[in-house]
């Protein structure tokens, strides 16, 4: 299925996905009654991501591909410099000023990020060049493979460039400016969609990827999930949600459960107005003495203890699927990864809930 998936693309998974619940419904393991929402966060298959981490990586990718193009091209153009080595001692220089905290230590941190800067720039001017000579027909090869090859190189070499000046500038704003929310900020070059997100985890208070709804029903089901290209507010992923089962099941749920991000009084209106009876969605912050004692009824606790099993099925996911960190590359391979893992958790929960009832 991970070679299918590849071969077939997000649109088909989720296609397959689709058709699975319908035989899930045809099955009667879900009946729509019950719908329970969440989201979490997919990490991208990247490394923590530091300023001087970043300009390093720059420097070995455009130096390897101008490596490539002198093998195909020979003399011809512009002379490579390999500016590796003193790059590496610089990003190791900065590894060891960052230690300290004192005002000695913060200079040399300064410096060496000057001098690291400076020369991923002369880098950075050394490709535009190859790349520019590879497209007046400076660098060129005889036979046709082999410049197919070279203009391979030169694409590299124009998608980098600009990652690694972007690079350039938020180390720049962040060291000698202070500004730590630059305007296009990217956390790697590979993976540049890849957001931060901070969703309060004591554990882990900043992930790297990509924010992931997951949306259940009966026998935990997920019958709905989507990989988000910019990070949405949980308050306003729960109409949709809704909307989707009642598309998806024929039938607008009776109970919908959420935590208390998806909370708005907005929200609550809206569902009741769809015709769901019990909206079981705390909201922490109210001093309503009404609705203090709505949290302490039967039926909201028991929704909320529903509720929990969100986290559960999140965990298995990442612990069963892989949805703990994306294999795949691009935000094609992040939909890709995130479907393929739902269908598998759900091939299992539908395979057990038929065991349970064979007779149904």
């Amino acid at each position: 299925m991970g070679r299918w998936g590849i071969a077939l693309g997000p649109a088909v998974i989720k296609q397959v996905h689709d058709r699975i619940i319908q035989i899930a419904q045809a099955s009667k393991v879900v009946q729509g009654r019950k719908m329970r929402v969440d989201t979490t966060v997919v990490e991208s298959n990247i490394h923590y991501p530091t300023d001087s981490s970043l300009l390093g990586d720059g420097v070995r990718v455009l130096i390897r591909g101008m490596h490539k193009i002198t093998e195909l091209a020979g003399a011809a153009g512009a002379k490579l410099r390999d500016r590796s080595r003193s790059v590496k001692w610089r990003v190791l220089e900065i590894a060891r000023a960052a230690r300290g905290k004192s005002p000695p230590s913060r200079d040399r941190l300064k410096t060496a990020y000057g001098s690291l800067i400076q020369a991923t720039s002369r880098v950075v001017g050394q490709a535009k060049r190859f790349a520019r000579e590879i497209s007046d027909g400076v660098k060129r090869c005889t036979e046709i493979v082999q410049q197919t090859a070279l203009e391979g190189h030169r694409q590299v070499l124009d998608v980098m460039v600009p990652r690694v000046q972007q690079v350039m500038r938020q180390a720049k704003a962040r060291i000698f400016r202070g500004e730590t929310r630059s305007e296009g900020k990217i956390v790697s070059l590979f993976e540049p969609s890849t957001e931060v997100i901070r969703k309060g985890k004591a554990a882990k208070p900043t992930e790297f990827g990509k924010l992931v709804k997951l949306q259940e029903a009966e026998n935990q089901i997920i019958i709905e999930y989507e990989v988000y290209a910019q990070r949405p507010n949980d308050s306003d992923l729960l109409m949709p949600a809704i909307e989707v089962h009642a598309a998806k099941l024929g039938r607008v749920p009776r109970l919908v459960a959420a935590d208390a991000g998806f909370y708005s009084a907005k929200n609550e209106a809206a569902a009741k107005a769809k015709g769901v009876k019990r909206v079981c969605i705390p909201n922490r912050g109210s001093k309503n003495a009404a609705r203090k004692r709505e949290h302490k009824k039967r039926w909201f606790r028991d929704g909320q203890r529903w509720r929990t099993g969100c986290e559960g099925r999140i965990s298995v996911s990442k612990r069963r699927h892989g949805l703990q960190r994306c294999r795949y590359r691009g935000d094609d391979g992040m939909r890709r990864w995130v479907g393929l893992g739902v269908i598998a958790d759900n091939l299992i929960n539908i395979g057990r809930a038929i065991a349970a009832h064979p007779a149904t």
